[in-house]
């Protein structure tokens, strides 16, 4: 047969680690303070929160904002902190009109990202109003409606010239991440200090580092409702499909229902795809069903193999610390795909697996590809004619509009996949009203 199999994974587990990692985590923020930055980044590191230093982060006039803070393992809290003022001469700092949670966001909530540190503002997924900006800042200006990058990219470095954005050289000089991968990936917005310890998005306004080049002017005929995704979700989902070489014929197997999973499958339908797969085990099958009658869907529950995870060696090894991520996805993946198949790895993967199946990969000519943190800036101004055209349609994966005064619920019931929840719009005072076609508001506090 001439159709060729693509497979593109996405985590769907949740792991609940013990204190051991909690406190591996901690432990490396510790080294990492002991031995320093590298000093390769040109923007102002481990501003997490405006409240590490007033004098500096915080704006002058001393008025409050609220965001969602981390404060330790699955505890996060709403407060109020100092709002942000610019820092530096490309800062551009944003009224937050609308935010989200994402799936790797559960990452945090458990605890598991190195270098995360109470009191650090959450959220890599924001749009809004620009409200100030530095004196070089020469692409934005204050009112325009914009949304951000979840990356910082500095624009100059040489990944950045190829528009490969997730991996500037500029922005995050953790000294630990350059250990651990090579080579530091880029800065990201709300996601711990090993990637730079940038204050998030879910919050009522944000410092936008190098803001003229890593937030994109949003037309009139794009609601924040749209505009917002092209942030992340979006731009992951079709970087998992290019990235992984989804064309005309393909049989597509996606593990993980979830937002990214999803939009990947639509997109695999619009490259050409002549079946797509879901699997997963709960409701967001159907769901995605409902969006796209022409994916079909897999519970792997209902197998007799592919429950996650299968053995006890790995749950040990997590608890231990003896590995960080797990192989049996991707060992699914390998022994799935038709030899000489393509897969791509688009979930968040942190560090160390056991058990990889590298004969698979090598006897059968397996083409085993990193998609990587999505590069925003190769694609997010194509994405945006898309959604103006109306090729793209980004409420079809959201199921929910919520309060920033509530994230700290939101999380929780994200976390337990409650009240069908797949993916939000959090509203901020500054939101505009709901747009047509956005769900309704929906409360949980009394």
């Amino acid at each position: 047969m001439a159709t060729r199999t693509r497979c593109v994974t996405f985590k769907i587990e949740n792991w609940n680690f013990n204190q051991v990692i909690i406190a591996a985590s901690q432990a490396a923020f510790k080294v990492e303070q002991a031995v320093g930055h590298d000093g390769s980044a040109t923007t102002q590191q481990d501003v997490s929160n405006p409240a590490l230093d007033r004098s500096k982060y915080a704006d002058p006039s001393g008025e409050k904002m609220k965001a969602l803070i981390w404060m330790g393992k699955n505890h996060v809290e709403v407060q109020e902190v100092p709002k942000p003022h610019v820092v530096e001469p490309r800062d551009v700092v944003l009224r937050v009109t609308g935010s989200t949670i994402c799936g790797s966001d559960l990452h945090l909530l458990h605890g598991t990202i190195l270098e995360l540190q109470k009191g650090d503002i959450l959220g890599h997924e924001f749009c809004g109003i620009v409200e100030s900006v530095g004196p070089q800042v020469k692409n934005v200006k204050p009112g325009q409606r914009v949304v951000a990058s979840f990356q910082i990219a500095c624009g100059e470095c040489g990944p950045c010239k190829k528009k490969q954005s997730s991996q500037c050289e500029k922005t995050n000089e953790n000294s630990l991440a350059a250990a651990m991968y090579g080579t530091q990936t880029a800065g990201l917005f709300g996601y711990s200090h090993f990637t730079g310890g940038f204050a998030g998005g879910q919050a009522e306004y944000v410092r936008v580092p190098f803001g003229d080049v890593n937030l994109l002017k949003l037309p009139d005929s794009v609601p924040d409702e749209k505009g917002l995704y092209l942030s992340d979700v979006i731009c992951t989902a079709w970087n998992a499909i290019v990235d992984t070489g989804v064309e005309k014929g393909d049989v597509v197997a996606i593990w993980g229902a979830g937002p990214i999973g999803q939009m990947a499958a639509d997109f695999s339908l619009h490259n050409g795809a002549a079946r797509v797969i879901l699997i997963d085990n709960n409701w967001r099958l159907a769901y995605a069903k409902s969006k796209c009658l022409r994916v079909e869907t897999l519970n792997y529950t209902a197998l007799k193999r592919g429950e996650y995870a299968k053995g006890w060696a790995h749950y040990f090894e997590l608890m231990l610390g003896m590995e960080t991520d797990t192989s049996e996805l991707v060992n699914e993946m390998l022994t799935s795909v038709k030899s000489y198949g393509r897969c791509g790895i688009t979930g968040v993967y942190t560090g160390f697996t056991n058990h990889f199946n590298i004969g698979a990969l090598m006897e059968r000519g397996i083409r085993l590809i990193g998609n990587g943190q999505a590069p925003v800036h190769m694609y997010w101004e194509k994405l945006l004619g898309m959604v103006e055209k109306g090729e793209i349609d980004p409420l079809k994966m959201v199921t929910h509009r919520v309060s920033l005064d509530e994230m700290d619920t939101v999380y929780m019931k994200f976390d337990k996949k409650e009240d069908g929840m797949q993916k939000v719009f959090v509203q901020t005072k500054f939101s505009a009203p709901p747009a047509k076609g956005s769900p309704v508001l929906t409360t949980w506090k009394e």
